[in-house]
């Protein structure tokens, strides 16, 4: 995926996830806003509720995007899935933006009423949510190749020394020199005054920026593969959790008879 449309497809994801929550709140406010024991009053109290037409659907997609978001993900991760059209790497932005709406859809489906196993089902949600934005801050700082692969550490220091070779093929770097001993404003502001044509300068600057980021990365690996590894003992076990509810949750609902509109 080209920078320029790998942008729009971020930034395109973002912008839904805020305006679906402005909507919700916006089209429903009076109601949400209500004590729960007026809400049976409000003149759209059958189409709000969690069992009512549109609040039941929010429970159903925002369930369903939770669900598809993982399993694309593991099976993306795992097994190699869409390996060959979509990146690594582009496939968990999208796991992250299914596993943002779906959540808030489900909030808004359960009308800002917790109790019962109901309670226990929505704190583990915000404790998946919020571990997967620090397990995605964790994520980013550890090296990768360019397909969002994780690299070890030897993959790491060739990729460095090969960003050096080409560093030094191009005259910025000279044989003695180390690939720390210039600044990346230092490094920049030597392609920007070189005589190289258009093409080389700009292939040059991505090659510096490129680099100084792997060096930073490379300076806290261990440190942020160790967090990675805390990191599964909190999001893991409350993702399973949540699964386990919700599966007990779909269940019950069609027991009692509950099937949308259907």
């Amino acid at each position: 995926m080209l920078k320029g449309f790998h942008t729009i497809y971020v930034i395109s994801m973002v912008l839904t996830v805020i305006f679906v929550t402005i909507w919700l709140t916006l089209i429903g406010l009076d109601y949400y806003s209500l004590p729960i024991e007026e809400r049976y009053y409000h003149a759209q109290y059958n189409w709000f509720k969690p069992s009512g037409s549109f609040g039941h659907g929010l429970g159903i997609f925002g369930t369903l995007m939770m669900v598809i978001g993982v399993v694309l993900y593991i099976a993306r991760k795992k097994y190699g899935f869409l390996e060959r059209q979509v990146r690594l790497k582009h496939m968990l932005e999208f796991h992250i933006f299914l596993c943002t709406l779906g959540p808030i859809l489900v909030l808004f489906h359960t009308t800002f009423k917790f109790n019962g196993i109901v309670s226990i089902a929505f704190w583990s949600m915000v404790i998946v949510v919020l571990s997967g934005v620090v397990g995605k801050f964790i994520h980013i700082r550890i090296p990768r190749a360019d397909d969002g692969t994780e690299l070890s550490f030897e993959m790491a220091i060739a990729k460095q020394n090969h960003f050096r070779d080409r560093m030094e093929n191009f005259g910025i770097l000279s044989k003695n020199e180390e690939v720390g001993s210039l600044s990346i404003a230092k490094s920049l502001a030597l392609v920007r005054d070189s005589d190289l044509p258009y093409s080389d300068r700009k292939s040059l600057k991505k090659l510096v920026k490129d680099e100084s980021k792997l060096r930073r990365r490379l300076g806290g690996m261990v440190r942020m593969k160790k967090l990675m590894e805390y990191w599964h003992v909190a999001h893991k076990p409350f993702a399973i959790i949540l699964l386990i509810i919700l599966i007990i949750h779909v269940l019950v609902t069609l027991a009692f008879g509950y099937k949308w509109i259907f």
